[in-house]
């Protein structure tokens, strides 16, 4: 994990920690709600902001340095962790079984190859440029998690910067004692509006059981060409999608609850 940090993604992930801390250390110098209640001794609004900053920080770096689910090599598995998702792919002889074009490696169902990770990855989502990671089936739970602590670090930030803006005599004294809660507000308000959106799309995708990529490229992807435009094969219902999005920890085998589906449909 160490490693990935300093490859190409080094300075978003070093510019998105300083304006997180930049923007913190605003909030605490200027005259905001903050500022009174630490000068009043009443620290409990401080120090729960404080942790909820330090816990995104840590959510972020945790989904953007994480393995999202790379599919490993033959030598890399070893035979024995090969040999039940090989016998789950090839016992169906089905055409949408498909050898990667790039790195040659046999593609389990919803996998898909990343051009600026190099590595195919199981249930990609989407790479994201602002992790500098893929989003897949190791790390996609966290992210939306993350998404949701970043949401609600950022709306508590807003209200506080708020609450600091003072009154001046003309524009000209406003701008000078205000500028950095005003840029504060409005990187703030820009972010999350950008959260929201993300938020509000994964959560609708993770309810249906579809993925950014699928939804995106249904068209292209062989296993969907012939669903309906609003249907997923892997759709078990909105709270058992929920269930199985956030507590299930193990490998999924897409190509047998595929079938289930597709038999049961029949």
């Amino acid at each position: 994990m160490a490693q990935n940090m300093f490859r190409s993604g080094f300075l978003v992930r070093t510019t998105h920690t300083l304006i997180t801390w930049a923007i913190t250390l605003t909030l605490f110098l200027h005259n905001t709600d903050l500022r009174k209640c630490e000068e009043l001794g009443e620290l409990l609004m401080p120090v729960v902001f404080i942790l909820l900053v330090v816990l995104s920080v840590l959510l972020y770096f945790a989904v953007s340095l994480m393995d999202p689910g790379f599919v490993l090599s033959d030598t890399e598995k070893g035979s024995q962790d090969l040999t039940e998702e090989m016998e789950s792919m090839m016992e169906s002889s089905a055409p949408w079984l498909r050898r990667c074009g790039y790195c040659l490696l046999q593609q389990p169902m919803r996998a898909k190859h990343c051009q600026t990770c190099k590595r195919c990855v199981r249930r990609y989502d989407h790479h994201c440029p602002w992790i500098e990671n893929c989003v897949g089936e190791r790390n996609h739970r966290w992210f939306v998690i993350y998404l949701l602590v970043q949401l609600l670090a950022l709306l508590w930030a807003f209200h506080i910067a708020l609450s600091g803006l003072s009154p001046s005599v003309t524009w000209d004294l406003w701008f000078r004692s205000n500028g950095f809660l005003l840029a504060s507000l409005v990187i703030v308000g820009i972010f999350s509006v950008a959260v929201v959106l993300l938020l509000g799309c994964h959560l609708y995708l993770v309810s249906i059981n579809c993925t950014t990529w699928e939804f995106m490229s249904q068209h292209r992807i062989s296993y969907l060409k012939n669903c309906d435009s609003e249907y997923s094969p892997f759709d078990r219902g909105v709270f058992c999608n929920l269930w199985d999005f956030f507590c299930t920890c193990r490998t999924v085998m897409w190509e047998q609850t595929f079938l289930r589906k597709s038999t049961s449909s029949i």
